[in-house]
């Protein structure tokens, strides 16, 4: 598979654009374990055209994460055009254009997944950013506003005759927001599409390998993006690699190694930003690492990770949880004298 000039192999896996979880820190950790390409936090249009300081902030990338795209939103040809201009400066391997995004604050202001109620504003934005730019755009969306309006196979062409170079298509509706299941038929729908020649990439719902492989296999995209899963969970393209290509889980990503990827993580993002920044944009990954679902009880213990404020109490928090997963009968309630059996709490299996 290939975007432009750039080279993927087969099956690749893509790490999504979240806004406040991939950051620079996060990317890299991904591009190491196995993510063929990376995105930045979606970019506000506006924002970079008025120089704001923290939207620029995000434009930073580096060598090591290639390649990388940058993701921008508006609702404005004009603004649009002007910022990826501007992004192109900053030196991404793409230009991707969001049309998925459904919160309120941005598709409520026709922005984001809002464009799908407004599809030739989404066309004429989408050549006018093509147009200012010589790197690849390639644009994110949703199946339709709605499961009354489901459009994307017509608007998959509409996209694909103003230029882009590929098309990832999240198989929910701006209507579901992230509720129930992602339908992935329609995906596959505009892949098999003979009219189709850019590569189209799958997303929603995928959370494990087998799924991985189930996405390619039955509904024969050329790319996995892979979004919330990762929280907490850079390795997942490795496991998710592993099994695509035939090898054997690697067991030295044991439960001592992911601890320490995620305490990595936490020194990474303090270095890079500050201690308060730095352990906002790691906690959430904390609290939802699948690694420590298994401890019983563990609501408590999840709130205090959101609530630390120091890179030490953290970690002191963190070496709790691995010595508790370790060690898990130093923990448990002992037997009480008369021989009744004492209660014993329940993983705790509350979505983050």
């Amino acid at each position: 598979m290939k975007i432009g000039n750039i080279q993927f192999g087969d099956r690749p896996l893509f790490l999504a654009p979240m806004e406040d979880v991939t950051d620079i820190g996060f990317r890299r950790l991904c591009k190491r374990y196995g993510a063929a390409m990376v995105y930045t936090e979606f970019v506000s249009a506006e924002a970079l055209v008025r120089s704001v300081k923290s939207t620029m902030n995000k434009l930073t990338i580096s060598d090591d994460e290639r390649p990388v795209g940058i993701q921008i939103y508006g609702r404005d040809a004009d603004s649009m055009a002007e910022a990826a201009r501007i992004v192109e400066q900053a030196g991404p391997d793409l230009i991707d254009l969001n049309f998925g995004c459904p919160v309120k604050k941005v598709a409520g202001k026709g922005a984001g997944a809002g464009m799908l109620r407004d599809i030739p504003l989404m066309l004429k934005i989408t050549r006018a950013v093509v147009d200012a730019v010589k790197v690849p755009v390639t644009v994110k969306t949703r199946l339709g506003w709605d499961a009354q309006n489901l459009i994307i196979t017509d608007l998959a062409e509409q996209l694909q005759d103003c230029g882009i170079q590929a098309l990832t298509i999240h198989g929910r509706t701006r209507a579901q927001m992230y509720t129930g299941r992602a339908d992935w038929t329609l995906i596959g729908e505009v892949k098999r599409n003979p009219r189709i020649s850019i590569p189209i990439i799958g997303n929603g719902d995928i959370t494990t390998p087998e799924e991985a492989r189930q996405a390619f296999e039955r509904y024969g995209v050329d790319a996995v993006m892979v979004g919330r899963a990762t929280f907490g969970h850079p390795w997942i393209f490795k496991e998710m690699r592993d099994l695509l290509d035939g090898r054997e889980p690697d067991t030295r990503l044991d439960l001592d190694m992911k601890i320490d990827i995620l305490e990595e993580q936490l020194r990474i993002n303090v270095e890079r930003i500050d201690e308060y920044r730095g352990i906002l944009h790691t906690r959430r990954h904390l609290a939802a690492t699948p690694i420590f679902k298994g401890i019983p009880n563990f609501r408590q213990t999840r709130i205090a990770m959101l609530r630390a404020e120091t890179v030490d109490g953290l970690t002191a928090i963190i070496e709790e949880c691995r010595a508790r997963l370790k060690s898990p009968e130093a923990y448990a309630p002992a037997t009480p004298a008369d021989g009744t059996q004492p209660f014993t709490p329940q993983p705790d299996t509350t979505e983050p």
